[in-house]
C-alpha cells in the first residue's frame, strides 16, 4: 500500500480495520488536495483559484437517512423519541461493507481537532475517497500543528465514501445514503450522498453529546466579539442569518455555526466557515465574498462561467442551498484565538414564515429557554434535502437533528448559565413582516443589522415598549432610521383579522410542540410562552 504525508505510524489505517487499500494520501494540504481533485475530474478550478463541486442528488442534509447506534451505554443518555436508531450488529455488517467498498482504493486521510478549548477538543481522523472531501473536512475542522502529527491518536473516525450504496434490508436503513453514528465505538460512516454538510454535522453531533459531560453546553450559533470584549451569540437554524449578522465590519467573528459555552466562556468548535452561498456579492458583504473565492476555498453547486470560470452566485439551477467553505482566517476580522469570554447578549434568530413575530424582542430569561428548546422557524430552501419554499418548523435548540441528548438537559444548561452570568437575551425575526411568505416580506436586514446595534449598545434599554399580547415578550417602538410600522406586526398586515387568525394559530403551534417536553422542563419555563390573545389597546 503507497502511503504519503505525515502520520502516527503506530497508529495508522489499519488501526481502523482497512485491508488492501490501494493507497493513503496523509495530511495533504490545500495545494495537494487541489491538484489531485482536479486531475481526477473531482472539480473545476475558478479564476480567482476557488475550487468549485458539484454535490449531485444531495445538495442538502437529509435527516431522515441519519442513525445513531442504541446500545447500553446510550440507551439513557440519548433522546431516541427524536432520533433514529441502528443495533450494534446492524452497524456491525454496515461497517464491514464499508470496509469491503474501500478496498482497492486510494484514501485521503486528515487528521484534526474539534474544539478550540483545550481542555476539552476532540482528536478526528476523517477516512474520504475523494481529494476534494478531504479538503472540506480540512478547511471546517482546526489544524493540529505538523509537530503533532507524527504522534496524533484520534478519538473519533470517520469513514467518508459517497459512492457507497447502503442495503435497507441488510442494514436497518431508509435508503441508499446513510449516516450512522456508533457514540460508543466513537465512529462515523457516511456513504450515498457527496453533501458536505453531512460530514460536518455528524462530526459535531458526536461533540453535542460529548460536551455537556465536560462541563460545556453545545450551541448552533454564530459569535462574534465587540471592541471592548462584549460577546455576543447567534443561534438559529441554517439560513437564518447566523453568519451574516455576526460577521459585522465593527467586531471580531469568533466562528459562523457552532460553539460552545463552558466555565472560561465561549469556543469555537470549528476553524473554517461553511456558509450559504447564494447571492453573495462584493457589495453586501465584501469580506465573506472574498473570503469565498480565495484559492484553498471551496463551492458547492455554484456554477462557473464556462468561459471566465467566474463564480455566479445569483444562479439557481441546482439549488438554492449553495455553499461556500472556507478557513476562518480567511476572513478579515476573525478572532485568531476562537475563543472568548461569557456572552453578554443573546440572540435566538427566527425565520417566521407567518409573518407575526416582530423584528426584535427582549426576553426575560425564562422566555430565552422556552425560545431556545422551542427552536420556532423555517426551514429554507434546500437547507435539508426536500424545502423549497419556507416551511415553518419546531427544531429544539435550533438544533435538533444534531443534539443528540434530550432537548431539557441543553436547556438546563442554558438557564443555568444566563443567570450566572447576567446574559441579555433577544429574539430577532429575520422572516416575513406585514402578511405571511407569499403575501408579506422579508425584514430588510439593513433594519435588522440596525436593531441588533443598537440592542447591543443599550439604545433600546431607554426607547418605549409595549407587551405583545400573543408571546408576552417586551417589543420597542422606535429605533432611529428603522419603519416604525415594523415594530407593531398586526398593523403592518392590511387585514388586521388575517393577522389576528395567524397570530392565534402560530400560538397553539408553540403549545402543542412544547406539549412533548411535558414535565421535563422546569414550570417556570413553561409558562413563559404565549399565551391566550387578550384584546388591548397599543
Amino acid at each position: 500500500m503507497r502511503q504519503i504525508g505525515v502520520w502516527n505510524q503506530d497508529f495508522g489505517a489499519e488501526a481502523f480495520g482497512f485491508d488492501a487499500l490501494a493507497g493513503v494520501n496523509w495530511n495533504l494540504g490545500p495545494a495537494a488536495l487541489v491538484e489531485r481533485a482536479v486531475r481526477r475530474g473531482e472539480g473545476a478550478l475558478g479564476s480567482t483559484g476557488v475550487l468549485a463541486v458539484d454535490t449531485g442528488p444531495h445538495t442538502g442534509r437529509s435527516p431522515d437517512d441519519k442513525f445513531i447506534v442504541r446500545d447500553e451505554a446510550t440507551e439513557a443518555t440519548v433522546d431516541w423519541n427524536s432520533h433514529a436508531s441502528l443495533t450494534p450488529e446492524q452497524f456491525k455488517a454496515l461497517r464491514q461493507d464499508f470496509l469491503a467498498h474501500a478496498q482497492g482504493r486510494e484514501l485521503f486521510a486528515q487528521d484534526l481537532y474539534v474544539g478550540a478549548d483545550p481542555e476539552r477538543l476532540l482528536p478526528v481522523r476523517t477516512f474520504s475517497e475523494y481529494a476534494w472531501r478531504s479538503m472540506a473536512a480540512r478547511t471546517l475542522l482546526i489544524e493540529p500543528r505538523q509537530d503533532e502529527l507524527a504522534g496524533f491518536t484520534p478519538e473519533l473516525t470517520v469513514l467518508d465514501m459517497p459512492s457507497f450504496r447502503a442495503d435497507p434490508a441488510r442494514h436497518g436503513v431508509r435508503s441508499a445514503a446513510v449516516v450512522a453514528i456508533d457514540l460508543t465505538r466513537r465512529e462515523v460512516l457516511i456513504g450515498g450522498t457527496s453533501y458536505v454538510g453531512e460530514v460536518k454535522h455528524a462530526i459535531l453531533t458526536v461533540m453535542n453529546h460529548l460536551l455537556p459531560e465536560r462541563g460545556a453546553l453545545p450551541l448552533h450559533c454564530a459569535a462574534s466579539v465587540g471592541p471592548d470584549g462584549d460577546v455576543a451569540l447567534f443561534i438559529g437554524l441554517s439560513a437564518t442569518g447566523k453568519t451574516t449578522l455576526a460577521a459585522d465590519p465593527e467586531r471580531s467573528l469568533i466562528g459562523d455555526d457552532a460553539h460552545g459555552w463552558g466555565p472560561d466562556g465561549v469556543f469555537n468548535l470549528e476553524g473554517g466557515c461553511y456558509a450559504r452561498a447564494a447571492d453573495l456579492s462584493a457589495e453586501a458583504e465584501p469580506a465573506l465574498h472574498a473570503a469565498a473565492q480565495r484559492f484553498g476555498a471551496l463551492l458547492e453547486n455554484v456554477p462557473l462561467d464556462p468561459e471566465t470560470r467566474e463564480p455566479n452566485f445569483a444562479a439557481r439551477g441546482r439549488t438554492e442551498n449553495t455553499r461556500c467553505a472556507f478557513p476562518l482566517s480567511a476572513y478579515p476580522r476573525a478572532s485568531a484565538a476562537a475563543v472568548a469570554g461569557h456572552p453578554k447578549n443573546l440572540v435566538l434568530l427566527t425565520c417566521d414564515p407567518h409573518g407575526v413575530m416582530p423584528p426584535i424582542a427582549r426576553l426575560t430569561p425564562e422566555q430565552a429557554v422556552y425560545h431556545f428548546l422551542s427552536g420556532y422557524t423555517a426551514r429554507i430552501a434546500d437547507a435539508e434535502k426536500g424545502a423549497r419554499e419556507p416551511q415553518a418548523t419546531f427544531s429544539a435548540c435550533y438544533a435538533a437533528p444534531f443534539m443528540p441528548r434530550p432537548a431539557a438537559i441543553y436547556g438546563e444548561m442554558l438557564s443555568r448559565l444566563i443567570a450566572e452570568h447576567g446574559v441579555n437575551c433577544w429574539l430577532v425575526n429575520t422572516g416575513w413582516t406585514g402578511g405571511a411568505y407569499g403575501a408579506g416580506q422579508r425584514v430588510p436586514i439593513e433594519a435588522t443589522r440596525a436593531l441588533i446595534a443598537a440592542a447591543f449598545d443599550g439604545s433600546l434599554d431607554a426607547v418605549e415598549t409595549y407587551t405583545d399580547k400573543f408571546f408576552g415578550f417586551t417589543v420597542p417602538l422606535s429605533v432611529p432610521g428603522v419603519d416604525t410600522l415594523l415594530f407593531r406586526p398586526r398593523k403592518a398586515w392590511a387585514d388586521k383579522r388575517v393577522y389576528i387568525g395567524t397570530a392565534r394559530r402560530v400560538l397553539g403551534m408553540f403549545q402543542s410542540n412544547f406539549a412533548s417536553f411535558g414535565d421535563a422542563v422546569d414550570p417556570e419555563i413553561a409558562a413563559a410562552g404565549p399565551h391566550e390573545y387578550r384584546e388591548a389597546a397599543e
